[in-house]
């Protein structure tokens, strides 16, 4: 694996690459960064060119100001693609990568051969009312006695696999990267219209859910559902699964991603 940082009009993107082929980027979860795909990416990359990418405002990559939009981090990850002269990629996006890869898909459909929906959310109106007091979850003020990691730790370790202290390390570590504001992500997606942009999607697109993410499992059928000009649409839940889903079971996401895209080539 080599590890770089491409120049781009919005500032340098981080990235790590790994194999030869048709290209694959991953695009992490909030507030995340390539460091979420370090299990599964190994196990792309077989006859592929399998890029992790900082997105726009995350690890480090550019930063990106509040308030942040899907649409502002999805320009920096054409940007990455642009910088590295790709000029098509399968997109495969967790959570909040989740709902960049849509927007990609929608914005520049020639650009995207195919999508892989790790437990993205479905954010429409009801989505947005329910987070417009903000995100619930990651949103813990700097506190002089050092407080707030123990919050932050708190609030995502009922949903976090039990005995594995190690994966919500790697996510403070990413929570506290400089600049990086761990709630600014979630609020993109609250702010994004995603019923007016998803049926731009033409891709053939994989829907994969986590048995046990409580947030994003219900939104794998209202995606399908709303993928209505898709050229095929496929899903599949990966039981035992978390929100860390790509840490936690990746050989599992790994099979179904290379089965799905198997048929697509």
């Amino acid at each position: 694996m080599t590890r770089g940082y491409a120049a781009t009009p919005y500032g340098q993107m981080h990235y790590a690459e790994l194999g030869e082929g048709p290209a694959v980027l991953l695009l992490h979860q909030t507030p995340r960064s390539f460091d979420e795909f370090r299990e599964v990416q190994p196990l792309l990359a077989a006859g592929r060119r399998v890029i992790a990418m900082d997105m726009r405002g995350f690890g480090l990559s550019a930063p990106l100001p509040a308030p942040q939009t899907i649409e502002a981090i999805a320009d920096g990850a054409f940007a990455l693609l642009d910088a590295l002269g790709i000029e098509q990629a399968t997109v495969f996006g967790h959570h909040t990568g989740g709902a960049v890869a849509i927007e990609m898909a929608a914005a520049s459909p020639a650009r995207v051969a195919a999508l892989v929906l790790s437990s993205a959310p479905w954010t429409d109106a009801a989505y947005r009312e329910g987070h417009a007091n903000g995100p619930g979850v990651d949103e813990a003020e700097t506190a002089d006695d050092g407080s707030h990691l123990t919050k932050l730790w708190a609030l995502r370790r009922p949903y976090y696999p039990a005995g594995r202290p190690d994966l919500l390390d790697r996510f403070i570590r990413d929570a506290l990267a400089p600049g990086v504001d761990p709630a600014e992500g979630h609020l993109a997606c609250s702010r994004y219209l995603m019923e007016d942009r998803i049926g731009l999607v033409t891709a053939p697109v994989l829907l994969i859910g986590a048995s046990e993410d409580p947030f994003a499992l219900p939104d794998v059928e209202r995606l399908r559902k709303n993928l209505t000009n898709a050229v095929r649409v496929e899903t599949a839940v990966i039981e035992g699964g978390t929100i860390p889903l790509m840490e936690q079971k990746a050989p599992e996401v790994a099979e179904v991603t290379l089965k799905f895209l198997g048929g697509v080539a």
